[in-house]
């Protein structure tokens, strides 16, 4: 990682999370990935660590800190130790600009103490099982009723969605209107007509859970809207250039640790008499790989600059976003190769970074998705 980047006040919170990680998570993080979750005792040890909501107004109980390299440095740790189950960024980066730019006064007096306290766990619910990344077609309605909205509809996909108290619902209020029809809702998941919902069984990172979700006449008041009726499609294209920093900057972190993994076994792992670092062919691709994170970690730090700044651009966010996440496959991939058969071993943290780094591609839109995106911003 580049240090030149962080300051001291930097370094001081990646100790303190490094801390955490090393206590808190490593220990338990194997029971957890066997469990499909981790539990929410975790949450609640982040919160009293103040590892969650950074940007949360101190009359909330947050740090007030809007500095983007926090929460990266919260991510980078987490993937030094593999624990991708814990998804702190998904309350911290995602969810958080929606409730602090969207939400009413009453409505973060009632939910951002708790969100930075982890006595509530936030999802977003996006994708449906015939609507991916074509946000526009979803089918999930919110239908007003006096001074209610009912609710029907099914989402997929959904991150936290076992564990989360609390839901933002995309959901269509005018199913005429188009984009214009779409709005967010907070759907709270004990209310009767909301399913339990159905854990979904993935490639990796078994202990982030992923669920599928049930609405059937769900009834909440209006004043679980979230902004104004009708603007839930901007509001979601609007905060999806920081959704995709978070994933580039996971990517980045994943690609280093990866490399550093695999260099220390290109050191120690010997045939024909020699580290098999010495051979030409594997030290020239960890010459490229090292290459290649240091120009990915450049445009990461550049484009979270500009985030910082409230100039990071949709296209440039989907360039960083699909770059990256193709990059971490790729150098992923290498370092198997080059662990060989113990590679594909799942004692072995290289196995695991492999399939926990597959679904990076796909989520918060496809690489395809990213490149339909700039090519549309260059006027195609």
């Amino acid at each position: 990682m580049s240090e030149a980047f962080y300051t001291e006040e930097h370094k001081m919170f990646r100790e303190s999370v490094r801390k955490f990680c090393e206590e808190e998570i490593v220990p338990h993080h194997a029971e957890w990935e066997k469990a499909g979750q981790v539990p929410k005792a975790l949450w609640l040890k982040a919160g009293e660590n103040g590892f969650l909501c950074f940007d949360a107004p101190e009359e909330y109980g947050g740090l007030g800190i809007k500095d983007f390299r926090y929460n990266m440095i919260l991510a980078e740790e987490l993937i030094r130790v593999g624990a991708s189950g814990p998804g702190f960024s998904l309350q911290n980066d995602i969810i958080l600009p929606y409730i602090l730019n969207y939400a009413t006064e009453a409505q973060k007096a009632k939910y951002l103490p708790k969100m930075v306290s982890g006595e509530l766990i936030v999802s977003i619910a996006m994708t449906e099982p015939n609507t991916g990344s074509d946000l526009q077609g979803i089918q999930t309605s919110a239908v007003r009723v006096g001074d209610s909205y009912v609710i029907n509809g099914q989402k997929t996909f959904i991150t936290n969605g076992i564990m989360s108290d609390l839901v933002i619902v995309v959901a269509k209020t005018d199913p005429n209107a188009g984009a214009a029809g779409t709005s967010l809702i907070l759907v709270e998941k004990d209310r009767p007509g909301f399913a339990p919902p159905r854990k979904l069984e993935k490639m990796g990172m078994h202990a982030q859970d992923t669920a599928e979700l049930f609405m059937e006449n769900v009834e909440v008041p209006v004043e679980n809207l979230l902004g104004s009726e009708g603007h839930g499609f901007l509001y979601l294209m609007t905060q999806l250039p920081q959704e995709r920093a978070s994933i580039g900057a996971i990517a980045i972190a994943a690609c280093e640790s990866a490399l550093e993994m695999t260099i220390k076994y290109c050191q120690e792992r010997t045939a024909f008499g020699r580290p098999i670092g010495k051979f030409q062919a594997n030290r020239f691709k960890l010459a490229e790989m090292k290459t290649e994170i240091e120009i990915g970690r450049v445009f990461l730090n550049d484009c979270v600059r500009l985030l910082n700044e409230g100039n990071l651009s949709t296209e440039r966010a989907a360039m960083l976003k699909w770059w990256t996440t193709e990059l971490q496959k790729r150098v992923i991939d290498q370092c198997v190769q080059l662990h060989g058969g113990y590679g594909y071993m799942a004692e072995y943290p290289i196995c695991k970074a492999y399939t926990d780094s597959r679904g990076q591609t796909i989520y918060a839109g496809t690489t395809e998705i990213m490149k339909e995106i700039i090519g549309r911003a260059m006027g195609f």
